[in-house]
C-alpha cells in the first residue's frame, strides 16, 4: 500500500510537473525563432524598400536625367559610324579568349563567342574602347575608366556624367549601375562590362527578367515606376544570381529611358546572416535565418556553407539534396537558386502562412522552424528561421532528466521501504507463479486454487480466467496463422513464401526466357495538378485497376504498381511458350485501358512501354516491409527502351521483335547502346 500510493503520488506530481515545464520551455524556444524571424523580415524589407525609393530617387535626379539624354544621343551617334573590322576583331577575341573561357569555367556551360558580341555598331565601337582592351573581371579599371579619349560624343558624356553613376556604386554599394535607351539598349555600365552597348532584346538577354522587367517598366510609363526582380543567373556576371531594380528615366511627358540597379546578393546575405552573428543573435549552433523563392530555392547563403563546407555538404546530402547540387553549391560559395528546401516551412509560407512547426530542414531531418511571407513589392519570396531541435530543446532535455532522477530517486527509496512488506503477501503469490510457469511452458489449462476472499483469492480468480482468456486466444490465433498464409500466398509464389517463412532473409530465384514489361504513365502529373490528393488516388486506382484487369485477361502476372507506373511479367511464374506475344498484346491493352480513362475523363494521359526477354532474377526486398520484386538485365532493357524518343508508344527490343517479327509488324523508333553495343529499339505503328 505504501508503494502503490507513493508511486502514484510521484508519478502524478512528476507527471504535472514535466507536462508544464516542457510546454513552457518548448514555448519559449518558439516564441524566440519567431521574434528572429519578425525582426530579419522586416529587416530584409526596409533594406528592399531603401533600395527601391533609391532607385526612385536616383532616376528623378537632375543629373541622371541630364546623364541619360547625353548618353543616349551619344550612343545613337556611334550607330551612325560604320563597324571597323580591327573594332569587331578586337571585340570577338575578347569574348573568346577571355571572357566565354572564364564564363564556361564558373557555369560549367558551353557558350559561343560570337553570341555575346554587340548586335549595334555602337556597342562594338564602345566594347572595343571601354571593355575588351582590360581584363574582364578588372572592375575598379571599368569603374575608373572615364574617357578613352576618342572624341566621341559619348565619351564627353562619360566624363562629365559617369561619375554621378560610379558614385552611387561606391556609396550605396549597388554591384552595378545601367542606363538603358527606349530601344533597351544598354548605353551605358557603370563597370564598363560585357553588357554596355548591348541590346536586351537580342540574344543572349532576351528572355531575362531583366529584359521582362524594362519593358514592363516602359509599358507603364510612369516617372514613379520601380520595378524589383527576383534573382536570375546573369550572363555578364559570369552567370552568377542577379537582382534588379529598374525605375524610369525622364519626366511624367517623356519618358527616356530606365536605371537598372544591381543588387549584390551579398547586401542580402549581411542582413539574414546578421552580419554573421549567428549566436550573438540567438540562434545558437546551428539556427539560421534564410530567404526561399517560389522555386522552392534558397535566395540568401546558408549558415554551414559559410562556416563548414564539408559538413554542409554532408548534412544537405543526408537531406535529400543531389550530390551534383551540392558539389555545385561548394564550388561556387553560394546557395542562391541552388538549394532546395522544399520542405514543410516553405511550403506553408509560400501557401500565405505564417506559424512554427517541428519538421525537417535541408540541414537536418529534426528542425524547429519559423516560416512567413516576405512582403517586398514585385517578389514572392518567403523567409525561414530555424534551429536543430536537439539544440532548440535542449532546456527541454535537461528539465526531463531532472525530473525524471528526482522521481526515481524518490521512487527507489519508497520501493527498498516497501521490500519489508513484500514478505507477508509472498506465499500466496509463489502459487500463482507456478501456474504461471505452467502457462509459459504451454498448459493453458491450469487452474489455481482461489483460496480466501481477499485480494489474493480475487487474484487467483482473475488468474483463472486469464488462462481461460488465453485458450481462447490462441484458437483465435490459429485460425488467424491460416489467414496469414493465404495472404502471403497472394504477395510472392508459394515456393517463395515456403523459404521465407522458413526464416530466409535473402531470397532470389532466377528464371530464363521471360518477358518483361515496364509501362509508366505520360501526362497524368498535368491531369491530376488541378485534383485533391484523394481525388488523384481516386483517378489513379482507376488506371491500376484497369491494368490488374487487362493483366489477367493476357495471362500476365503483376510484379509491382508505381504512382505513375506498371510492371509485370510473362512466363515468371508460369512458364509459356508464347511469354512474348502476351507482354506486347498485355502493353497493347494497357494504351488501349488509357484512352478508354481519357474518353470517360476528358483527359489526354498517354502511356509509355518498353517490352524485353530474356533472363531476370526475383526474390524479395527489404526486411521491415516485404516486397516481391523484379530485376535483370530484360528489366533494365525494358525500362531503357521506353524512353528511347520520349513519346508514347509500345517500345520493343531487337529480341522482341526477332521473336515477333512474323506475326506482328513494328517500325524502327531508334537507337540505344547496351555494353557498348548499339542496338536498334523498334515500336508498335
Amino acid at each position: 500500500m505504501l508503494l502503490l500510493v507513493s508511486l502514484l503520488s510521484s508519478a502524478i506530481v512528476g507527471v504535472i510537473g514535466f507536462v508544464n515545464g516542457r510546454d513552457s520551455l518548448r514555448t519559449a524556444a518558439f516564441e524566440q525563432l519567431t521574434s528572429i524571424r519578425d525582426l530579419r523580415a522586416e529587416a530584409i524589407e526596409r533594406e528592399f524598400q531603401r533600395l527601391q525609393q533609391s532607385v526612385r530617387l536616383d532616376s528623378r535626379n537632375a543629373s541622371a536625367v541630364q546623364a541619360t539624354e547625353a548618353f543616349v544621343e551619344g550612343f545613337a551617334e556611334l550607330n551612325t559610324i560604320p563597324t571597323l573590322d580591327a573594332d569587331r576583331s578586337s571585340v570577338g577575341d575578347f569574348y573568346e579568349s577571355s571572357f566565354v573561357p572564364a564564363l564556361e569555367d564558373r557555369s560549367g556551360l558551353d557558350y559561343e563567342p560570337e553570341a555575346f558580341v554587340p548586335a549595334t555598331a555602337a556597342g562594338v565601337y564602345l566594347q572595343a574602347r571601354y571593355v575588351a582592351n582590360r581584363p574582364y573581371d578588372d572592375f575598379d579599371a571599368g569603374l575608373a575608366l572615364d574617357d578613352a579619349g576618342d572624341g566621341s560624343a559619348w565619351s564627353t558624356a562619360n566624363a562629365e556624367y559617369g561619375s554621378y553613376f560610379t558614385g552611387l556604386v561606391d556609396e550605396l554599394g549597388y554591384e552595378d549601375v545601367l542606363v538603358l535607351d527606349k530601344s533597351a539598349n544598354v548605353v551605358f555600365s557603370a563597370y564598363k562590362s560585357v553588357d554596355l552597348g548591348v541590346n536586351l532584346r537580342e540574344e543572349p538577354y532576351s528572355e531575362t527578367i531583366l529584359t521582362s522587367a524594362f519593358d514592363e517598366v516602359m509599358r507603364n510609363g510612369s516617372v514613379d515606376e520601380v520595378i524589383t526582380t527576383d534573382f536570375e543567373r546573369y550572363l555578364p556576371s559570369l552567370n552568377v544570381p542577379t537582382a534588379w531594380v529598374i525605375s524610369p528615366v525622364g519626366s511624367a511627358t517623356d519618358i527616356i529611358g530606365a536605371i537598372a540597379v544591381q543588387i549584390p546578393v551579398e547586401q542580402i546575405n549581411t542582413v539574414t546572416t546578421g552580419g554573421g552573428q549567428w549566436a550573438a543573435q540567438g540562434l545558437g549552433n546551428t539556427g539560421e535565418v534564410y530567404l526561399a523563392g517560389k522555386d522552392k530555392l534558397m535566395r540568401s547563403v546558408s549558415r554551414l556553407l559559410v562556416e563548414d563546407p564539408e559538413a554542409y555538404v554532408d548534412a544537405v546530402v543526408k537531406n535529400g539534396t543531389s550530390p551534383d547540387v551540392a558539389e555545385r553549391v561548394t564550388q561556387v560559395q553560394g546557395t542562391v537558386q541552388l538549394q532546395p528546401v522544399d520542405f514543410t516551412g516553405v511550403q506553408r509560407a509560400i501557401a500565405g502562412e505564417t506559424g512554427t512547426v517541428v519538421a525537417a530542414d535541408y540541414t537536418n531531418s529534426d528542425s524547429l522552424v519559423a516560416y512567413a511571407p516576405v512582403e517586398i513589392a514585385g517578389l514572392d519570396w518567403v523567409i525561414v528561421a530555424h534551429m536543430d531541435a536537439d539544440e532548440a530543446f535542449r532546456p527541454v532535455s535537461e528539465f526531463t532528466r531532472n525530473l525524471v532522477l528526482s522521481t526515481l530517486a524518490i521512487l527507489l527509496f519508497v520501493s527498498v521501504a516497501s521490500l519489508l512488506l513484500a514478505q507477508v503477501f509472498a506465499r500466496p503469490v509463489r502459487r500463482l507463479v507456478d501456474a504461471v510457469r505452467k502457462v509459459a511452458g504451454g498448459d493453458l489449462a491450469v487452474q489455481v486454487p482461489e483460496g480466501s476472499r481477499d485480494e489474493f483469492g480475487d487474484l487467483g480468480t482473475a488468474f483463472n480466467d486469464m488462462a481461460a482468456s488465453l485458450r481462447v486466444k490462441q484458437e483465435l490465433i490459429d485460425a488467424q496463422r491460416d489467414e496469414n498464409q493465404k495472404l502471403l500466398l497472394t504477395l510472392m509464389p508459394s515456393t517463395v513464401a515456403e523459404r521465407y517463412k522458413k526464416g530466409e532473409e535473402t531470397i532470389s530465384e532466377e528464371h530464363d526466357d521471360v518477358s518483361v514489361v515496364y509501362a509508366e504513365l505520360v501526362g497524368f502529373d498535368e491531369f491530376s495538378s488541378s485534383l485533391s490528393s484523394e481525388q488523384e488516388i481516386v483517378q489513379l486506382n482507376l488506371l491500376m485497376r484497369g491494368f490488374d484487369e487487362a493483366a489477367q485477361k493476357a495471362g500476365v502476372e503483376k510484379v509491382r504498381t508505381l504512382r505513375g507506373g506498371y510492371l509485370a511479367s510473362s512466363g515468371l511464374i508460369v512458364p509459356r511458350v508464347d511469354n512474348v506475344r502476351r507482354a506486347v498484346e498485355f502493353a497493347s491493352e494497357m494504351r488501349e485501358v488509357v484512352q478508354r480513362f481519357n474518353a470517360q475523363h476528358g483527359s489526354q494521359i498517354d502511356l509509355r512501354a518498353g517490352v524485353d526477354t530474356g533472363t531476370v532474377t526475383s526474390g524479395l526486398v527489404a526486411r521491415t516491409t516485404l516486397a516481391y520484386d523484379l530485376w535483370g538485365d530484360a528489366v533494365s532493357l525494358a525500362y531503357r527502351v521506353r524512353s528511347v524518343t520520349g513519346d508514347p508508344g509500345v517500345y520493343v527490343s531487337q529480341a522482341v521483335r526477332d521473336r515477333l517479327q512474323d506475326s506482328v509488324s513494328f517500325v524502327e523508333a531508334g537507337a540505344l547502346d547496351l555494353q557498348g553495343t548499339p542496338q536498334i529499339v523498334w515500336r508498335l505503328p
